[in-house]
């Protein structure tokens, strides 16, 4: 039996994997398909890790040495997809593809969550080269140039609010006539006059080069007019899809209590409803979806599982 599973191999659960093998913990396993990483793997910089500054490096060139360091104080990595993971009795049962079930004394998931795609022409040639999802990661790339942002919602006006602050201009595209964010969140932005707001209109395509994204052509929903605008940096704020589906039961009903955005309410100890269940990273609510907090996130629920198992003992 596992002293911990640990579900996704981002920052919080190679962090997490880290502080429960230091911590004392012999039989701590990672359960991830690809290479651990997560998604700061795809970004071409990285600029805001403390200690870390060297525009030469990518995100893969960064989590290379977590994975290093992780895996000397014995972690083990599996590569194979956890399906299901259920509470029986005091423990955990995880049902891998092809159904292979493996036993655990507690359990850590950070499966995380990924940027919904908004499928205009060059989002994916052009991501990490000119397109972004994080305004706080990729902002500064762009300080005193113009911007533009893609999205309606609370988080596209409030990163365009941030985006603000260090960028000549940004232009907020928004396919309706009038935005689904808080009240008081519009009126912020609307107060800023370096932000401008391009109602009833869509990314047609994302244009650039091997150099990066150049510009943008916007099409108006109403009269189908195309309108380019030269800019570096393209922010897309449509939405997050949560990877929760391993916390699901075989009736598709969560087996931890979730909040109404289907992210898992934990408390500032990643504790979750279910005892000896701990949720790190994008996946818990109020994330802030960055690397240095996911980490954070890791190493509290390590530290909380291996007091757990302590206190079972």
């Amino acid at each position: 039996m596992l002293d911990c599973a640990i579900i996704g191999g981002g920052p919080a659960g190679l962090t997490a994997g880290l502080y429960a093998t230091r911590g004392g913990l012999k039989n701590v396993a990672l359960f991830e398909m690809g290479v651990p990483g997560g998604q700061i793997t795809k970004s071409s910089e990285i600029e805001n890790y403390p200690g870390f500054f060297d525009s030469t490096k990518t995100g893969l060139d960064f989590m290379d040495t977590w994975q290093k360091q992780c895996f000397n104080f014995g972690l083990k990595h599996e590569m194979k997809k956890v399906e299901t993971i259920d509470k029986t009795g005091e423990h955990f049962t995880l049902t891998l593809e092809g159904g292979e079930t493996v036993e655990a004394m507690t359990a850590i998931v950070a499966t995380g969550a990924v940027p919904r795609r908004a499928n205009f022409n060059g989002e994916d040639e052009f991501y990490g080269r000119g397109v972004s999802t994080c305004a706080t990661c990729d902002g500064f790339f762009y300080k005193d140039k113009p911007v533009t942002v893609l999205g309606g919602g609370d988080t596209a006006l409030e990163e365009a609010f941030y985006l603000s602050n260090i960028c000549s201009d940004v232009y907020v595209v928004h396919r309706r006539d009038e935005f689904r964010a808080a009240p008081p969140t519009i009126d912020r932005a609307t107060r800023k006059e370096n932000i401008h707001f391009i109602f009833d209109s869509v990314i047609e395509d994302a244009v650039g080069d091997k150099m990066g994204l150049s510009g943008v052509d916007i099409r108006n929903v109403k009269t189908d007019k195309i309108t380019h605008m030269d800019n570096t940096g393209l922010f897309v704020f449509v939405g997050q899809d949560v990877k929760n589906d391993v916390l699901k039961d075989a009736s598709d009903n969560f087996i931890c209590k979730m909040s109404e955005s289907a992210q898992v309410i934990v408390d500032l100890n990643m504790k979750t409803s279910v005892p000896g269940l701990f949720v790190a990273g994008d996946l818990r609510i109020e994330a802030p979806k960055q690397v240095v907090s996911a980490a954070g996130d890791g190493s509290i629920a390590a530290l909380q599982v291996i007091s757990y198992i302590q206190e079972q003992q």
